[in-house]
């Protein structure tokens, strides 16, 4: 029986109308409330709220290109806003004023290399970011330079340089004395913690806690310390390192407790730790000097503090699978109750709780016994067939909330199950390590293979009707099901964004992003040359015996086209079928909603066509 799609599509725009915050930051004073918001036009934009709620966000920035980020001034006079075009992720700074003086672009408009921060000194006129681009010749470089930007005449000066590519978002101390930003010089598993001054004086190494482990830092509000999340051989942990003595103190060391962040808001008298227990984030507030802690629940769903405004009340995120992620201004003492929302935009359709799939705990063994853990969504009435959504990362995890595209397939009548295989985060540290033992192309596949043989098994899916999609590691899952597994288990797959050579993606891809294949593939492509081949689907597209839909974004700088021109050639010269479905205007992701609208009509379409 054909599906027909087209009594599902005033779902479908109700869904991708609904106006999706990616972004929210409290001014330096707590009185107004900074918000990315999405859907609302081709293109992120920048708005701005009271954060009492006392008026409606007003727009400030609405043009061609996405707003990605936003950093306050000292003064909040003002905002820097990271902007990029059609998905290229090279970021362009603007600053807009609040006083109704015409915004200024403070770095070029369409740079041939990457920003990563921005933020203005208390002086108006110096700016501090990283970028890959060499101080003396101004061309594109792998390592990534710290600069001090003067806005008012254009020089910059370099005040630190890595040694190796790596990401590096650089934060100033309170006081504008100096840089904390990190490196993995050492190992491509590692971070280190470093400061620079920024009168040039020095560039030092503050916290390493060995060349392999990750550890992450913040500022305290004072500047007196900078909070630490930092793995170790045992589990994860959270730290303050003392600027007066740079001794560490360890407030949270407990292994069996899954910590992933922790941040010290302005206003707060505590910090704020995130915990994640088997795919869901609990906050609690702790006191640093008595080491209690608070629960941050106000309610079902998840809360996730912003910070405290102005009067002494919690902004925080409020969100699940059947509520769209909302901010909500609390009580500033437990139990934290719901004083009012913020950021209502007239656009919002309003969508009912009711209208939507809920998300159930779902948990399969795998191949050596794990256990695995996935959200599963139920089809609205009888369903058609399963969708096998994976994440991306894949160090990520998949949780309780809200996904327009999830809930546009369990409308049009398919099962979604989203699988957090080894590797994600959410449940351990070793957990998310475990997928380093054999490299990408392991036994996480292994898990995604036998959810689906689980759900067959359930009688929640039949043979010959489950599809796999998914963006970035997501879309290399389902190149790597469509590859490997029988058509009675994957019968159809719809990688978008996905790697098909790692050794492509390894020479394509940006250069902070290549560490991270070496960590999670043991090497790089010179050093282990059979595992790269060996884990790479364009070196199996002749095993594909079921349907495949190709989706990419032309102006991907993470996993880059050639991935796809590269298999598409290959698959040609196999005699292998395919389709294949490109955006000119996006990257790493389809995000433009007239580009998701036709995004997901297409993947319902194609699995509805293969399963029938």
């Amino acid at each position: 029986m054909t599906l027909d799609l087209t009594r599902f599509d005033p779902f479908l725009a109700r869904l991708l109308s609904l106006p999706t915050l990616y972004g929210a930051v409290l001014s330096p004073d707590g009185s107004q409330l900074a918000l990315i918001w999405g859907k609302l036009g081709p293109t992120a934009q920048l708005w701005l709220q009271p954060a009492d709620g006392s008026a409606s966000p007003r727009c400030l920035v609405s043009d061609k290109w996405d707003c990605d980020y936003v950093i306050w001034s000292r003064d909040g006079r003002s905002l820097i806003v990271g902007q990029s075009q059609e998905g290229d992720e090279r970021i362009s700074l603007l600053q807009v004023f609040l006083d109704g003086r015409p915004s200024r672009r403070l770095t070029p408009e369409a740079p041939d290399y990457y920003i990563h921060g921005g933020q203005l000194l208390g002086d108006n006129r110096h700016l501090v970011y990283a970028a890959n681009l060499d101080p003396e010749t101004g061309a594109e470089i792998e390592e990534s330079v710290v600069y001090l930007h003067d806005i008012e005449t254009g020089g910059k000066r370099a005040l630190a340089r890595t040694e190796r590519p790596a990401f590096c978002w650089p934060v100033v101390s309170p006081d504008d004395q100096l840089v904390l930003y990190e490196r993995k010089d050492r190992h491509p598993a590692g971070y280190q913690l470093w400061l620079a001054a920024i009168d040039g004086s020095f560039d030092r190494e503050i916290v390493n806690l060995g060349d392999d482990i990750k550890v992450d830092g913040t500022w305290s509000p004072d500047g007196a310390h900078i909070v630490l999340t930092a793995d170790s051989r045992q589990g994860r942990r959270i730290g303050l390192w003392h600027r007066a003595t740079e001794a560490i103190d360890w407030l949270v060391d407990d292994p069996a407790r899954n910590v992933e962040d922790a941040d010290w808001p302005r206003r707060a008298p505590h910090l704020v730790i995130e915990e994640v227990r088997h795919a869901r984030s609990h906050h609690f507030l702790l006191d640093p000097v008595t080491r209690g802690e608070a629960a941050f629940q106000p309610g079902p769903g998840t809360y996730a503090p912003i910070g405290v405004d102005a009067g002494g009340h919690w902004l925080a995120w409020h969100y699940s699978a059947a509520i769209p992620s909302r901010i909500l201004r609390l009580e500033g003492l437990p139990p934290f109750r719901e004083v009012n929302r913020l950021a209502r935009h007239p656009a919002d359709p309003g969508l009912a709780p009711d209208e939507l799939a809920a998300a159930e705990d779902y948990r399969w063994h795998s191949v050596d016994g794990l256990e695995i853990q996935g959200w599963l969504y139920r089809a609205k009435g009888a369903p058609h067939g399963t969708i096998l959504l994976v994440h991306g990362g894949p160090t990520h995890h998949d949780e309780d909330s809200f996904d327009p595209e999830i809930q546009y397939y369990a409308a049009c009548g398919f099962n979604v199950l989203t699988p957090n295989y080894r590797g994600s985060t959410g449940f351990s540290l070793a957990y998310e390590e475990a997928i380093k033992q054999e490299g990408w192309g392991g036994l996480e596949q292994e898990d995604i293979r036998t959810g689906a043989e689980s759900l067959i098994r359930d009688g929640i899916a039949r043979p010959g009707k489950v599809g796999i999609t998914g963006t970035s590691y997501g879309g290399y899952s389902s190149w790597w099901a469509i590859t490997r597994f029988p058509v009675e288990t994957i019968a159809a797959a719809a990688p978008i964004c996905g790697m098909t050579d790692l050794v492509v993606d390894y020479e394509t891809t940006r250069p902070d992003l290549r560490p991270y294949s070496e960590e999670m593939m043991g090497g790089s492509p010179a050093t282990a040359p059979a595992r790269y081949r060996d884990r790479s689907p364009i070196h199996f597209v002749e095993n594909i015996r079921g349907r495949l839909l190709i989706v990419q974004g032309e102006n991907d700088p993470n996993v880059t086209p050639q991935n796809v021109t590269d298999v598409t050639r290959r698959l040609d010269a196999a005699g292998i079928s395919f389709d294949l479905l490109t955006f000119p205007d996006e990257g790493h992701g389809i995000a433009r909603p007239e580009n998701q609208r036709v995004l997901y009509r297409r993947i319902a379409g194609f699995f509805a066509a293969a399963f029938d």
